[in-house]
């Protein structure tokens, strides 16, 4: 009898949905952009870890360390809100770069744990460059049930949103030679 009920209660939890037993997985997103400019005349521009001055939100980069592993920086954004980010990886030489959130509101960017990579990489023929930003994260609430600012859905689209911009905004400034 006793192991007729265990096998029926090791039933019924294999049975029962996985999704109520935790919280929020992890998301990813990857957006790229083609610059017509030597990769070398991009990684200028995206490779100084101290100079976000071409992501659109971003009014002024504060920071510690320049290009090192661990350097920091401080981004404020338009409006006041401030971001801490530190450096984990880089290599001029592959012309990459990953950081991570340290510190953000998620009323500012609606995510947890965030880790993000940017690579310049040759297009046609060198003559371009493709950039590439990735990034992972959880959204901004990390139980069940988020609110909806809060949700899987909300973070993919801010981080999107933000990839996008900022992409965008890398191509006008450097193909117009304001780099």
């Amino acid at each position: 009898m006793k192991r007729i009920i265990a096998a029926a209660l090791v039933a019924a939890f294999a049975a029962a949905p996985a999704a109520q037993a935790h919280g929020p997985t992890r998301k990813k997103v990857e957006e790229k952009v083609t610059i017509n400019a030597s990769p070398d005349k991009v990684w200028a521009v995206v490779g100084n870890f101290q100079d976000m001055s071409w992501l659109p939100p971003v009014e002024k980069t504060e920071g510690k360390g320049g290009n090192e592993v661990k350097a920091t920086r401080t981004l404020t954004l338009k409006g006041g809100p401030t971001v801490e980010e530190e450096l984990y990886k880089y290599s001029a030489d592959q012309k990459s770069l990953s950081y991570r959130i340290n510190k953000v509101d998620v009323k500012v960017l609606p995510v947890n744990n965030y880790s993000s990579t940017i690579k310049v990489e040759p297009a046609d023929g060198g003559k371009a460059s493709e950039v590439v930003w990735d990034g992972a994260f959880y959204r901004g609430y990390m139980n069940n049930d988020p609110p909806p600012e809060l949700s899987d859905e909300a973070a993919i689209k801010a981080v999107k949103d933000l990839y996008r911009s900022g992409l965008d905004n890398l191509k006008a400034k450097i193909e117009k030679g304001n780099s």
